[in-house]
């Protein structure tokens, strides 16, 4: 859970910070238009958070299990970023627009992590969730500092956005799913057993 928490904060702290730049420098939108169309994954965001309750929801309600369900979530929600990150970071001679439109809905599929990893703390222990959710949170926040500052640098020394902004992201997406599918659970587990059995 603080990896794949990890892997998502830096896609999304690093995309709010630095898609207006990319907007603006790489897509020649002028500053104003960079600006209103940097609202759009936000906008988007809203929307998908809406849709990827009751989907998940659904499936638990039709018996789907529960760590199933949040697997599933939580790999469109890193998937999906990823893959239209890749798509927009290669030079296929698409207009601005596209390139917009791919990151809008790759930055609000990621969204579906609120079905998946952020519900895994409730999942995994009601009483403890809030503490678990502190732990991964605390690591997650890392990025906002690190990464953002990292990315600066990239394109700084690089000059490439595909290098400096997406390539890290997708890194930590792909990563992060495969970290997921492989050790996620949803199982309860009791803490207060656990630590009365160490003593």
């Amino acid at each position: 859970m603080i990896y794949t928490h990890f892997c998502g904060s830096w896609g999304h702290y690093t995309c709010l910070s630095w898609l207006p730049t990319f907007f603006s420098e790489e897509l020649n939108l002028n500053l104003t238009d960079a600006a209103w169309v940097s609202i759009l994954p936000p906008l988007g965001s809203m929307v998908i958070t809406s849709i990827a309750a009751p989907f998940a929801d659904n499936l638990i309600s039709s018996g789907v299990d529960t760590t199933k369900v949040r697997k599933i979530c939580q790999a469109i929600a890193f998937l999906s970023p990823a893959a239209f990150m890749m798509l927009s970071s290669v030079d296929l001679g698409l207009p601005p627009w596209v390139v917009v439109a791919f990151l809008t809905g790759g930055i609000s599929l990621s969204n579906f992590a609120l079905s998946g990893l952020y519900c895994t703390h409730q999942d995994i222990s009601r009483e403890y969730a809030s503490i678990l959710l502190g732990i991964t949170n605390t690591v997650g926040a890392v990025p906002g500092i690190v990464g953002v500052a990292l990315v600066g640098y990239l394109v700084d020394t690089t000059h490439s956005w595909s290098m400096s902004l997406f390539a890290p992201s997708i890194f930590f997406y792909l990563t992060g799913t495969a970290v997921w599918l492989t050790f996620a659970s949803s199982e309860p587990q009791d803490f207060n057993k656990l630590a009365s059995e160490s003593l």
